[in-house]
């Protein structure tokens, strides 16, 4: 069970998270590509960040949309999204060719992460934009009941999909997040968010907002760097993926 954390949001002079002191205890760094968040500076210093603690390197595209940190919906054609979508993985790519390290998978931020899991339209442009990579990369999904769904979309243009969990986010019936304007989207304290770990990570399952208990397949557990409680989250899931 891989552990991921969003990384290098900060932008200029304004800082978020604590990327210095979490970054040891992960497996894998989605960092961020300067559209929703971040700059050249803070994605260079994180990809060095990342290279210096063996960690993976993934790129974390999002909607334009720094304001909203990129958890509004923006309205785009397909051929646009595409563009945007190339655009920041390009400008990850070239920063990690510069330190020598490799640019391992794609995972949407935000918005646009919600989006390709409730628009077929979307999924299908994002695919499309990898499959046009000169090396294609594997795409981080939700795991969502219906995952055969997705993976049979992704096999038939030959991209690998990785399907993730999140340790501190609230789930619906339908296996998607809550929304963050919803109250209690977010687990906040180490002991919810330890419980519903220690059950996706034994069980396979994970209980809704309802009450319901749902499948999930999963590949890699995801936690916010913004979070409060991200880095005793991180030391926690790194300790327990350790003695899996």
């Amino acid at each position: 069970m891989k552990i991921n954390c969003d990384m290098g949001e900060s932008f200029g002079i304004w800082k978020l998270g604590c990327d210095e002191d979490i970054m040891p205890y992960l497996n894998m760094a989605n960092i961020a590509c300067g559209m929703h968040a971040s700059d050249p500076s803070v994605m260079m210093k994180t990809v060095r960040l990342a290279r210096q603690h063996q960690v993976s390197i993934g790129a974390h595209p999002g909607y334009a949309d720094l304001q909203g940190f990129g958890r509004r919906h923006v309205a785009m054609a397909a051929e646009d999204l595409k563009a945007l979508f190339i655009y920041q993985i390009g400008a990850l790519q070239a920063i990690c060719d510069s330190e020598n390290t490799t640019l391992d998978y794609v995972k949407p931020h935000g918005a646009l992460y919600n989006r390709m899991m409730k628009d077929d339209e979307v999924f299908m442009t994002l695919l499309q934009g990898l499959k046009s990579l000169k090396r294609p990369l594997p795409l981080v999904v939700m795991a969502v009941p219906d995952y055969q769904r997705y993976q049979t979309i992704a096999d038939s243009m030959g991209i690998e999909l990785w399907f993730e969990a999140f340790a501190d986010r609230i789930y619906g019936d339908d296996g998607r997040l809550v929304p963050r304007t919803m109250a209690g989207s977010s687990l906040t304290t180490l002991d919810e968010i330890e419980q519903q770990t220690d059950q996706i990570m034994t069980q396979g399952t994970v209980t809704t907002i309802e009450g319901k208990v749902i499948p999930i397949k999963v590949d890699t557990l995801c936690i916010h760097g913004d979070a409060p409680a991200a880095l005793p989250t991180a030391k926690m899931l790194h300790q327990k993926a350790a003695s899996l």
